[in-house]
Protein backbone atom coordinates (compact mmCIF):
# COMPACT_ATOMS: atom_id res chain seq x y z
CA UNK A 1 0.00 0.00 0.00
CA UNK A 2 1.13 3.37 -1.05
CA UNK A 3 0.89 6.38 1.04
CA UNK A 4 0.18 10.18 -0.15
CA UNK A 5 2.19 12.00 1.78
CA UNK A 6 3.05 15.66 1.80
CA UNK A 7 6.01 17.77 2.51
CA UNK A 8 5.37 20.66 4.39
CA UNK A 9 7.88 23.48 4.10
CA UNK A 10 7.58 25.15 7.50
CA UNK A 11 8.43 24.54 10.97
CA UNK A 12 5.22 25.85 11.70
CA UNK A 13 1.62 24.38 10.86
CA UNK A 14 -2.03 25.11 11.94
CA UNK A 15 -5.51 23.82 10.74
CA UNK A 16 -7.24 26.46 8.45
CA UNK A 17 -10.03 25.85 11.85
CA UNK A 18 -7.69 26.76 13.94
CA UNK A 19 -6.37 29.85 12.48
CA UNK A 20 -9.82 31.25 11.49
CA UNK A 21 -10.95 31.26 15.62
CA UNK A 22 -8.17 33.43 16.46
CA UNK A 23 -5.82 34.56 13.55
CA UNK A 24 -4.31 37.08 15.46
CA UNK A 25 -3.15 34.87 18.19
CA UNK A 26 -1.83 32.40 15.63
CA UNK A 27 0.14 35.02 13.69
CA UNK A 28 1.83 36.61 17.09
CA UNK A 29 3.35 32.88 18.29
CA UNK A 30 4.80 32.11 15.08
CA UNK A 31 6.76 35.46 15.18
CA UNK A 32 7.31 36.46 11.62
CA UNK A 33 8.00 32.52 11.44
CA UNK A 34 6.62 31.33 8.00
CA UNK A 35 3.01 28.95 8.78
CA UNK A 36 1.87 26.62 6.84
CA UNK A 37 -2.21 26.10 6.12
CA UNK A 38 -3.27 22.17 6.66
CA UNK A 39 -6.97 21.45 5.21
CA UNK A 40 -7.23 17.57 5.92
CA UNK A 41 -4.07 17.15 7.24
CA UNK A 42 -2.59 18.51 3.56
CA UNK A 43 -0.91 21.98 3.06
CA UNK A 44 -3.47 24.24 1.32
CA UNK A 45 -1.44 27.45 1.76
CA UNK A 46 1.62 29.21 3.98
CA UNK A 47 1.55 32.58 5.44
CA UNK A 48 4.51 34.58 5.36
CA UNK A 49 4.94 37.33 6.61
CA UNK A 50 5.47 40.96 5.23
CA UNK A 51 9.39 41.02 5.82
CA UNK A 52 10.15 37.62 4.02
CA UNK A 53 6.93 38.15 1.07
CA UNK A 54 9.12 41.36 0.13
CA UNK A 55 12.14 39.38 0.28
CA UNK A 56 10.91 37.17 -2.31
CA UNK A 57 9.50 39.45 -4.72
CA UNK A 58 13.19 40.97 -4.60
CA UNK A 59 15.40 37.48 -4.87
CA UNK A 60 12.83 36.91 -7.96
CA UNK A 61 12.91 40.55 -9.31
CA UNK A 62 17.27 39.81 -9.52
CA UNK A 63 16.53 36.39 -10.88
CA UNK A 64 14.93 37.84 -13.74
CA UNK A 65 17.72 40.81 -13.94
CA UNK A 66 20.40 38.27 -14.19
CA UNK A 67 18.59 36.26 -16.81
CA UNK A 68 18.38 39.67 -18.98
CA UNK A 69 22.03 39.90 -18.04
CA UNK A 70 22.73 36.53 -18.99
CA UNK A 71 21.04 36.66 -22.62
CA UNK A 72 22.11 39.79 -23.35
CA UNK A 73 25.50 38.76 -22.98
CA UNK A 74 25.16 35.59 -25.46
CA UNK A 75 23.93 38.14 -27.95
CA UNK A 76 27.59 39.73 -27.78
CA UNK A 77 27.06 39.80 -32.09
CA UNK A 78 24.26 42.46 -32.01
CA UNK A 79 26.73 44.71 -29.42
CA UNK A 80 27.66 48.02 -30.22
CA UNK A 81 31.34 49.03 -29.97
CA UNK A 82 31.41 52.77 -28.86
CA UNK A 83 34.14 54.98 -28.27
CA UNK A 84 33.41 56.90 -24.67
CA UNK A 85 34.92 60.05 -26.22
CA UNK A 86 32.70 60.15 -29.36
CA UNK A 87 29.88 60.72 -26.45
Amino acid sequence: MVMNMEHVHAKLSTSISEFKKNPSAILAEANGETIALLNHNKPSAYIVSAKTYEMMLEAIENLELLELAETRLKDKDKAIRVNLEDL
